[in-house]
């Protein structure tokens, strides 16, 4: 549940979002554009997953605790600042899947939410329920953007939003690092 809060607050106005909207109106096709994004997060989070897996046995849950806190406040300063736009792929010529599974999956390999995902499954017994997360909860941003299309996602209240999810990934870093750091 972590992962997918986590997932679906980070990608709002982020540029994986906006290069879905970008790509579903290019192509025509949004729901071809969703079901490669589907892939392309699983494949990610797969791969963070497995970092994940081979951390967790290495450092102690009050480390996996201060990396946590540390990857939220991360997270959190990155949406103080505008998403910057992403490459269009104009120059692609591979179709409409593969130009947005490979897009898409460059897009979120890059992404600051997948050093969450790592810390997540590495403090999880069932590691692979931080990636399910992680994939869900970013559809759930990027299914909305490339239905909607570039302008209408463009038109939505994006800055005040990541606003507050910067604020709330502030927050939640604060009080894990104290946790952590047992201040509290």
């Amino acid at each position: 549940m972590a992962a997918l809060v986590a997932a679906a607050l980070a990608h709002v106005g982020d540029a994986p979002a906006t290069l879905a909207a970008i790509l579903a109106d290019r192509f025509r096709k949004p729901g071809l554009v969703i079901l490669a994004a589907a892939i392309a997060l699983a494949a990610a989070s797969a791969i963070a997953v497995a970092a994940g897996m081979l951390l967790a046995p290495l450092i102690t849950p009050k480390a996996k605790l201060l990396m946590l806190a540390l990857a939220l406040a991360l997270q959190g300063g990155g949406a103080l600042f505008p998403a910057k736009a992403p490459d269009r792929l104009q120059g692609w010529r591979l179709g409409a899947f593969a130009t947005s599974l490979l897009g898409l999956f460059i897009q979120f390999f890059g992404d600051g939410i997948q050093f969450v995902v790592v810390v997540l499954a590495a403090r999880s017994p069932v590691p692979a329920l931080a990636g399910v997360g992680a994939t869900l909860g970013a559809l759930v941003a990027i299914a909305p953007a490339a239905v909607l299309g570039e302008n209408a996602w463009h038109r939505l209240p994006l800055r005040p939003a990541r606003l507050v999810v910067a604020l709330a990934f502030l927050v939640g870093a604060a009080i894990l690092a104290a946790q952590a750091l047992a201040l509290v």
